[in-house]
């Protein structure tokens, strides 16, 4: 695929005015400094011939001319460095947020199968590196294209047989520059990639660094990540072997260049076709002329990080959403809670046989149901289909008699409460965690879902009462705690449909029955979905559902399903088998 080059500079236009005076600094600038070589010329060839007064005074106002030339000098690299960086920091914040806010619009199809630590590598180290290359790019390409092109017109004018002398190593030194940028484009990429692992290993094991210590994994933990190291390491190595050839066959180049001027110069001085204060000039210029040989490595580095930054920023941000509104999508006014599957089939993409196939069910509005079953039978893939995490393969997901692909995805899921066998709370205090429910909640609206959830008495003993950090994950609660807050976050949420997911089942049997008695208070009146392996805590559904790998194989009440003696007996007996 073609590189972007318009999505690339649109990230320019808002600030293109601020960018134009940095560019417009850079380039005046580095105008100026072609002429102090000129001034010392001027002064050597023309001024000291002089009588010593006017020498003098010349001299000292050709001194002061310099000394004002390193002030506005001074103040134009400031700007440069100021703003430009300033243009480079923006830049790299609206990137960020663009990337971070399609990342939120994926699907879980994309997150089931990225790795956390390469998409953190993507939305820091990628953009950081394309900032320095928005900024650095124009502004040094600026600066040394005027610096060479302008010493190569002095030279010329000095002694075009000498300048031309120099230009002819352009040809080869084009050609080893061209067959470099290949090598370090690609060893830069791996690089990334490395990186974005080593990342992905971290972030894996230090979010689960409770299992890793309980199972003495640490261990097996370090060989994981010393396997991703020398990975790193390996890539490292062959960038540095990359370099390594490129730096030096560029300083051999510089080199020679020198080598040359100096020979060919002192030839011509010999021969009385250049004088000295030409050669003085020549030689000074000469650094002009090969600066930017010599910044060629860096700039071309930087130069590839920053598109390979790019590349892998929009590799990302062409990925549409697997699921999305539709346009014309329906905002449902008033939600019911009737649920209907009609026929639906589902398979996940990375799986021949389907999870679901052709099943069928209607759930009433304010209807309590329990899902039972084996694992793997698709309790948690059947609701699922509800909120549109996933989509059905065939078939149709039906809310209030609207399919949901034609619910406006947001008002969709506004519908729906989910309480998770994995409470997953988020870094700061227990008020943040639990009005992510519904920011707009006042206060009093909070404490009340937390008295709902039963939640408010513990709350309170906490040091800094609702103002208490939880720390990452909730990890300073304990787990009925965590399932309690999670509680009240759908309280105060308030919606119509609820999805009870392995809610309780690990939880000790104390905190099981305060969560349990939340769970039911939070279910009255309410349509009600709950996925459960203890039997025991589904017993006052108003109908169970046994889905197998067959589909529902039996529905019922309790005691309905226990005199039919069928799957339901067989699995509610197993577990109370002593």
């Amino acid at each position: 695929m073609s590189f972007p080059i318009k999505k690339f500079l649109s990230y320019y236009k808002p600030y293109l005015g601020l960018f134009i005076a940095v560019l417009a600094c850079a380039l005046f600038t580095s105008a100026l400094t072609l002429l102090f070589p000129l001034l010392v010329r001027y002064v050597t060839k023309d001024i000291l011939g002089n009588d010593l007064s006017s020498a003098l005074r010349e001299v000292y106002w050709i001194g002061g001319l310099m000394l004002l030339m390193v002030a506005i000098q001074n103040l134009g690299n400031y700007v440069v460095d100021y703003k430009g960086h300033e243009i480079g920091a923006r830049m790299e914040r609206d990137l960020r947020k663009e990337l971070f806010t399609h990342m939120q619009k994926l699907s879980f199809r994309f997150y089931d199968q990225e790795k956390t630590g390469q998409l953190m590598s993507r939305i820091t180290n990628d953009l950081l590196l394309l900032s320095e290359l928005y900024h650095h790019g124009p502004e040094d390409y600026i600066k040394y294209f005027v610096r060479f092109i302008g010493a190569f017109a002095i030279l010329f004018f000095i002694d075009a047989p000498l300048t031309l002398v120099v230009f002819s190593f352009l040809p080869f030194l084009t050609v080893f520059v061209l067959y470099f940028n290949k090598i370090l484009n690609r060893t830069l990429r791996d690089n990334k990639e490395r990186i974005g692992d080593i990342n992905a290993q971290v972030e894996d094991s230090l979010s689960g660094i409770r299992v890793v210590k309980s199972f003495a994994g640490e261990n097996v933990e370090i060989e994981k990540f010393s396997a991703a190291n020398n990975r790193f390491l390996d890539s490292r190595k062959r960038t540095y072997k990359a370099e390594a050839y490129f730096y030096n066959g560029m300083e051999t180049f510089i080199q020679l260049i020198t080598i040359t001027v100096i020979i060919f110069g002192s030839a011509s001085i010999v021969r009385s076709t250049l004088d000295l204060a030409d050669l003085i000039t020549f030689l000074l210029y000469i650094g002009y002329l090969v600066e930017p040989l010599q910044r060629l490595p860096h700039m071309t580095t930087q130069f590839q990080e920053g598109i390979t930054g790019f590349q892998r920023f929009m590799e990302i941000m062409r990925l549409q959403p697997a699921i999305k509104s539709k346009p014309g999508a329906v905002v449902l006014p008033n939600v019911h809670g009737e649920i209907e599957f009609k026929q639906v089939t589902f398979r996940y993409e990375d799986r021949f046989n389907p999870v679901l196939l052709n099943l069928s069910l209607r759930i009433e509005p304010g209807e309590y149901v329990a899902l039972v079953g084996p694992s793997g039978a698709g309790k948690t893939t059947l609701c699922s289909l509800i909120p549109r995490f996933y989509d059905a393969t065939e078939g149709e997901v039906r809310l209030d008699g609207t399919n949901v692909r034609d619910i406006e995805l947001t008002c969709l899921r506004k519908q729906i409460g989910f309480v998770q066998q994995d409470v997953y709370l988020f870094a700061g205090t227990v008020m943040d965690n639990i009005r992510y429910g519904n920011p707009e909640a006042g206060e009093e609206e909070m404490i009340a879902a937390a008295k709902q959830a039963g939640a408010h008495d513990f709350i309170i003993r906490l040091p800094q009462g609702y103002h208490s950090e939880i720390g990452q994950r909730g990890v300073k609660l304990s787990g009925g705690q965590k399932q309690r807050l999670s509680i009240a976050r759908v309280f105060l949420k308030n919606p119509p449909i609820l999805i009870f997911d392995e809610a309780t089942s690990a939880l000790d049997n104390e905190s099981e029955g305060v969560v349990k008695a939340s769970l039911e208070s939070l279910a009255q009146g309410r349509t009600t979905l709950v996925i459960a392996h203890r039997l025991s805590t589904v017993r006052n559904a108003q109908r169970i559902i046994v889905l197998t790998k067959d589909g529902i194989v039996e529905q019922g009440s309790h005691e309905e399903l226990l005199a039919k003696d069928g799957t339901y007996a067989h699995l509610y007996s197993k577990q109370f088998e002593f």
